[in-house]
C-alpha cells in the first residue's frame, strides 16, 4: 500500500515543469537547505538573505550535504558552483520560481512580496515555504496572485520526502501544476492541499503533540509517552518531535491554529519557550540533549500502555477525519500519503484513515467518545466520521 501511495504521488504531474532557475529568500535552516536541496539536483540557485554572515553558514551546510551525496570526482565543487549568493536580488529576473522562506510573520512576508514581485518575469511562480500562515493572508499583497502558492518543505530537508504544494484561493491551476512537476523533477513527493490553518501535516500533529504534553500534566514521564508512541509505529515519540521541532516553532504553530482545534498548549511550553529552552537546538527542552545530539532519557521511566496510545495517537485520527470532511486534500489516499511521507506516521498502518477504517470507524468512535468522557471535549468524535462509516 505504501509503494502505491508513494508511486501515486510521484505521478501527478510529469517531471519536466520547465522550472531551471530558483531564487530562495532566507538563508536560515529551511531556506539554506532548499537552495542546498534544487542544486543537488542540478538546478542552477541564488541565494539572498540581508548579509553575508547569514548566508554562509547555509554553504557550509551545503557543502556537507554534496560531499556526502555526491562520490563523482569534482561533483560536489560542480554543486556548489551552482548555488550563487545574491544579497541584493539583482539575477532574480532570470529565476523561474522564487522560494520565500524567512520568518514566520505575515507582515514581513507581505512586504517581501511587495518589494519582489515586480522584478519577476511575468511567468515565474512565486512560493511561500510557510508552514502555517493562510495563502490567503498573504496573496492581498501581490499584484498577480494567480501565480502565488505554498511549496512547504519540512526539515530536514534532505531526509523528508514530502513537499505540501497549498493552492489558495486565487491560484491559478496551470501554477498549480508546474509547482508539481518542479516538486517532482526535485525528487520530492508532491502533496497538493487546500490552503488552511496549518495545511495538512501541521494540522494533524499538533493535537498529538499538545496531547502528549496534556498527559504528562496527568502524571504520565515523557519517557513513558515517547515509548507508547514508538511503540504504535511513530519514528519518534512527540515530546522528541516537539523538541526536534523546536519548542518556539510548535508554540507557535499551536496558536496559529487554536481557531481550528480544540486542544490547547500547556503551561510547561509556554514556560520553556519563555526560558529560551527551544528543544534540540538549545540543547535543552522537555529533555536535555548531550553533545551528540541524542535526548537523555530516564530508563526506568513506567512501560508504556494501550490506553496511552489510544490517548495520543486518536486526536490525531480523528483531526486526519476533519481536514479529509473540509477537503484539505482531495481523498483518503492523498491524506494517508501525506501523513505517511510527512511525519513517518507507521507505515505499516497504512496511515490514519487507511488504520481507523482496519480498526471500525464504531469502535474508533466509541474509543474517542469514552476518552472524551474522561479528558474532555478535545476528544469529540468529528461529524466526518458519519461519512467515514457510511463508506467502509
Amino acid at each position: 500500500r505504501v509503494f502505491r501511495l508513494r508511486e501515486r504521488l510521484r505521478n501527478l504531474a510529469p517531471r519536466s515543469g520547465g522550472i531551471r532557475r530558483v531564487h530562495v529568500v532566507g538563508a536560515g535552516t529551511m531556506g539554506g537547505d532548499i537552495a542546498a536541496w534544487c542544486a543537488l539536483r542540478g538546478l542552477s540557485v541564488t541565494l539572498q538573505d540581508r548579509a553575508q554572515q547569514y548566508v554562509e553558514p547555509a554553504l557550509a551546510r551545503a557543502r556537507d550535504l554534496f560531499e556526502k551525496r555526491l562520490r563523482a570526482p569534482g561533483a560536489a565543487e560542480e554543486a556548489m558552483a551552482r548555488i550563487v549568493v545574491d544579497l541584493e536580488a539583482t539575477r532574480i529576473d532570470s529565476a523561474d520560481v522564487v522560494i520565500e522562506a524567512i520568518v514566520e510573520n505575515v507582515e514581513a512576508k507581505s512586504s517581501l512580496f511587495r518589494s519582489l514581485e515586480p522584478r519577476l518575469r511575468p511567468d515565474a511562480l512565486i512560493a511561500t515555504n510557510t508552514s502555517s500562515i493562510e495563502l490567503e493572508k498573504l496573496a492581498g499583497s501581490l499584484q498577480h496572485p494567480g501565480r502565488f502558492l505554498g511549496l512547504h518543505f519540512f526539515n530536514p530537508v534532505a531526509s523528508l520526502p514530502l513537499v505540501e504544494v497549498i493552492r489558495g484561493r486565487d491560484t491559478a491551476s496551470e501554477a498549480v501544476q508546474r509547482a508539481l512537476s518542479f516538486v517532482t523533477s526535485i525528487g520530492k513527493l508532491p502533496l497538493p492541499c487546500r490552503s488552511a490553518p496549518g495545511f495538512l501535516v501541521n494540522r494533524l500533529l499538533t493535537p498529538y503533540m499538545l496531547e502528549a504534553l496534556a498527559a504528562h500534566a496527568d502524571g504520565h514521564a515523557f519517557e513513558t509517552i515517547d515509548a507508547s508512541a514508538k511503540r504504535f509505529g511513530m519514528p519518534v515519540g512527540p515530546i522528541e518531535l516537539a523538541d526536534r521541532v523546536g519548542l518556539d516553532v510548535a508554540l507557535h504553530v499551536a496558536d496559529l491554529l487554536s481557531e481550528v482545534i480544540v486542544a490547547r498548549p500547556s503551561d510547561l511550553l509556554r514556560e520553556k519557550v519563555a526560558r529560551g529552552e527551544l528543544g534540540a537546538k538549545t540543547r535543552r527542552g522537555f529533555y536535555a540533549y548531550g553533545k551528540d545530539g541524542k535526548a537523555i532519557k530516564d530508563r526506568s521511566a513506567a512501560k508504556p500502555t494501550p490506553e496511552l496510545a489510544d490517548r495520543l495517537i486518536l486526536p490525531l485520527v480523528n483531526e486526519a477525519v476533519a481536514c479529509l470532511t473540509e477537503g484539505i486534500v482531495a481523498d483518503a489516499d492523498l491524506l494517508d500519503a501525506g501523513v505517511i511521507f510527512g511525519t513517518g506516521f507507521a507505515p505499516f498502518r497504512g496511515g490514519p484513515i487507511h488504520y481507523a477504517q482496519e480498526r471500525g470507524p464504531a469502535a474508533v468512535v466509541a474509543k474517542l467518545e469514552s476518552l472524551a468522557r474522561q479528558y474532555g471535549t478535545r476528544f469529540t468524535p468529528h461529524a466526518g466520521w458519519r461519512a467515514l462509516s457510511h463508506e467502509t
